[in-house]
């Protein structure tokens, strides 16, 4: 009954429309549309992804080997089990122009194929022209090949031209435009180049121990499992060492960043949500003072305080779900609408349409955020009398709810952190997040009270004298209403946000611009071969422009088992355990090594495998000294017994390896050397061409260009998440007008009196002007602090680079805090001045 009856005054109270709920609206709408906008984008993605995955993978399904190409007997399984296969090789070498001293050189992700490729999709080459034509035979005798645009320009390449991989001549024949199965591919060192897999039978690039992959695409007969072709394989050929991949999960690598990279924008967009939040209970505070008549009466009339609950229960609940309604309609909308840029700047396929699932979780979000920010202040209406309603009309009374709503917001917090770290699967980083934000809260609220103190104390400081305009600001923000907590809680969470990020990048770019060439070598040398060993160190260790020179023996091979069980059942989702990771051995510990547990093994141990691993990754896995840990090389797997722990560092591009193990494990298996130099930028191009003209199967990988292209990915990255962050200041911003506009009643009295007092206009525009510009100036110092120490922790704990304070980004916050605030605060501030003080006085009796 009474819920009935509160309905019913609930809704004839909303008759006069929502006045008041515009910022509730708006902080809800926005939130809830940049997360379902974001899951959206995601989702389209993925179902690209998956529509396309044959197309992305190149077949049905893929049987990936290292090192190997498939035997008689694998062969022939293939092919009885499919109804077309081919064969593609994949490795990185150099592309060489010219002949000695006039050579130019590029890196270059070759790839050789056959005549059955691409079994899905189609080749674009320029000009165009079939695919058999421009990989066979040319008028030169040379076999044909294609090239990435970006390549070609490199070298200077027109068509015709001809250019070398290894020993072998190719003419260039055309421009590659569209590589079809290029998502499965994942990252490569270099632009592309095609050639026939036969016609580089003779480069001397396939040489036993060097680095490729043979993969083998399949095309299945209608209804076949995948999953049952792969335990097949895998009953037959158990040490094969094969990676299987089928269409469902064609592009693996780029779905997982997709997926990841996604949930971290959904959670930046909780922060955001967080900061609407703020404006949410504010409109419901400022909301229920203005019904403090209203109230009295209800109560004075014999409405309980349940009724009274339930009636602005019913009213804001309403209100949210327009707002969450809205933020969906534009979260789907705005994809939708952006789809054909978005198309065309993906580098993979994307499916737009309205997915329900990115939508409902954003309006779970929406609903359990406005819950915990609205049930507070509704709460507190049941414990106030009706007569303290009569005599305070300016809020509805202060103390904390009753514990069962307590315990209702506690149980709506946990869970929204728990739906979010459910959803994103990144338990860790949404805690770190969620427990970030409650601190960041805490700090702010108590960085607000610090601010309202030092205000009202230097309001009577008798340096105030003489400085009227000075002394009405920082009265007003020492006062007892509200508008400093409103303005640093909003405007400084959203600044926090922006600084962390604007700190992160630029600390990462000056990572890379000054450190890491220091530390890391000019050139990473990769195939070499153990007769050209000894050759290729004589050469760098002549050189007077040369460093240091490091090297050492690489295999590569699958980890299988760990404690002897299967390595997925122990650690299935470590990165350690996709693909394959390069290997080495030694019968002493390298230069520099630290060995954290156990002792390396003697110089002329005999026994049992043994092997050296990380000690970081062996923590996170859960592996120790004495534990056995299986890795398949060359389709032979190789038991080996944990001796000893160390610590690996990849940090400085140099050599490091996870997994070492002893000379004896891996006597007689093809190997090849890799080696780093570290040279004045002077020798640089003479060892590229000296080395390239005598070793023409050694692959030089510039480290330079690598760290380039890991740079522009992160700089895609920080920017997505700057775009984030900017959407979370955005809600700050609308927060801030909110406060400023419920103020702005009080504003109006606060000018009549001064007004009535003698003060000029121009004297109380600038109080106004000064007492926003301080407040901004608080919450984007708070903000500093917040930001550098968020980036502080990203950069040294995360990211493992030097930390140093931006000192421009930090004053472009402060400087946005500033003028955000004074905007908001001006743009409320013309109707108190035009207030005539007769009128407003007389309407307060």
């Amino acid at each position: 009954m009474s819920l009935a009856l509160a309905a019913r005054i609930a809704r004839r109270d909303l008759r006069g429309g929502l006045r008041g709920f515009w910022v509730l609206l708006v902080c809800l709408a926005l939130g809830v549309a940049a997360i379902a906008a974001v899951g959206s984008v995601r989702a389209a993605i993925q179902a690209g992804l998956t529509e396309q995955g044959a197309a992305l993978l190149g077949g049905d399904a893929e049987v990936s080997l290292t090192y190997r190409f498939a035997d008689e007997a694998e062969r022939d399984w293939l092919e009885d089990r499919a109804a077309t296969v081919s064969e593609i090789v994949d490795f990185r070498s150099m592309a060489v122009v010219g002949q000695d001293g006039a050579a130019e050189r590029a890196l270059t992700q070759v790839k050789g194929v056959d005549a059955a490729w691409p079994l899905v999709g189609q080749v674009v080459l320029d000009p165009p022209m079939p695919l058999a034509e421009a990989l066979g035979p040319t008028p030169q005798g040379l076999p044909g090949g294609v090239m990435a645009p970006l390549l070609a320009d490199r070298l200077g390449l027109a068509l015709g031209d001809v250019f070398r991989l290894g020993v072998q001549d190719f003419v260039l024949t055309a421009r590659l435009q569209v590589e079809p199965d290029a998502g499965a591919a994942g990252f490569g060192f270099g632009p592309r180049t095609l050639v026939l897999r036969s016609a580089l039978e003779d480069s001397q690039l396939l040489g036993a121990g060097t680095l490729f992959d043979s993969r083998y695409r399949l095309m299945l007969a209608q209804g076949a499992d995948p999953d049952a072709l792969r335990d097949d394989w895998r009953g037959a050929f158990p040490d094969s060492g094969a990676r299987w991949r089928d269409s469902r999960r064609g592009a693996p690598g780029i779905d997982n960043f997709v997926d990841r990279i996604g949930a971290f924008l959904v959670l930046v967009g909780l922060t955001g949500l967080a900061v609407g939040g703020v404006g949410v209970s504010a409109a419901v505070r400022a909301h229920l003072a203005r019904k403090t008549q209203v109230i009295a009466v209800l109560k004075t009339l014999g409405a309980s305080g349940r009724t009274i609950f339930q009636v602005y229960l019913l009213q804001v609940g309403a209100v949210t779900l327009m707002g969450v309604a809205l933020g969906l309609v534009l979260g789907a909308l705005v994809p939708l609408a952006l789809a054909p840029l978005l198309s065309a700047r993906l580098p993979v396929p994307a499916v737009f349409a309205p997915y329900p699932g990115p939508l409902a979780e954003a309006a779970l979000y929406g609903i359990l955020t406005a819950a915990i920010f609205t049930l507070w202040p509704l709460a507190r209406t049941r414990q106030i009398r009706a007569a303290t309603l009569f005599r305070d009309a300016g809020g509805i009374g202060a103390g904390w709810p009753q514990a069962r709503f307590l315990a209702v917001i506690g149980l709506a917090a946990a869970l929204l952190v728990g739906s979010a770290a459910w959803f994103s699967g990144l338990w860790a980083l949404t805690l770190g997040v969620a427990g970030g934000v409650i601190l960041a809260f805490g700090v702010l609220v108590a960085a607000a009270g610090l601010v309202r103190r030092a205000a009202r104390a230097g309001g009577r400081s008798r340096l105030m004298r003489g400085r009227p305009v000075l002394r009405l600001a920082l009265s007003a923000i020492g006062g007892p209403r509200d508008e400093a907590l409103s303005v640093i809680l909003s405007l400084g969470l959203g600044l926090t946000v922006l600084a962390a990020v604007g700190q992160v990048s630029s600390n990462l770019n000056q990572a890379i611009r000054t450190e890491l060439p220091d530390r890391a070598p000019t050139y990473f040398f990769l195939d070499i071969q153990p007769d050209q060993l000894d050759g290729f160190l004589t050469r760098l260790r002549d050189d007077p422009l040369v460093d240091d020179v490091a090297t050492a023996p690489m295999l590569r091979g699958i980890i299988t088992g760990l404690k002897d069980r299967p390595a997925r059942e122990v650690a299935p989702d470590h990165w350690v355990l996709r693909g394959d990771r390069g290997i080495t051995y030694a019968a002493s510990p390298p230069p520099g090594t630290r060995i954290t547990q156990g002792e390396w093994w003697p110089e002329d141990y005999a026994g049992p495998p043994l092997a050296s691993f990380s000690d970081e990754i062996a923590t996170e896995i859960g592996l120790q000294i004495g534990d056995t840990i299986t890795v398949n090389i060359l389709g032979r797997d190789i038991t080996a017994t944990i001796a000893n722990l160390r610590e690996v560092d990849f940090s400085d591009a140099g050599i490091g390896f996870v997994m070492a193990l002893d000379p004896g494990a891996m006597q007689g298996a093809p190997h090849t050397h890799i080696a780093t130099v570290h040279a004045d930028p002077a020798a640089e191009a003479p060892i590229l061409r000296d080395l390239g003209s005598r070793y023409p199967n050694v692959t030089a990988v510039p480290v330079r260009e690598v760290i380039d292209r890991a740079a522009e990915a992160l700089s895609g990255i920080a920017a997505a998440t700057a775009w984030a962050a900017g959407a979370t200041l955005l809600t700050g911003f609308v927060v801030l007008i909110g406060a400023a506009a419920a103020g702005e009643r009080a504003r109006v009295h606060e000018a009549a009196v001064l007004k009535t007092l003698g003060a000029s206009r121009a004297r109380i525009l600038a109080s106004f002007a000064l007492r926003s510009a301080l407040l901004g100036a608080a919450a984007g110092g708070v903000a500093l602090l917040g930001g550098g120490l968020a980036g502080w922790a990203v950069s040294v704990l995360v990211m493992e680079v030097p930390f140093r304070f931006d000192l421009v980004s930090a004053l472009m916050i402060v400087v946005g805090g500033v003028l955000a605030t004074l905007l908001a605060g001006l743009g409320f501030a013309w109707r108190p001045l035009a207030a005539r003080p007769a009128r407003v006085l007389r309407a307060q009796d």
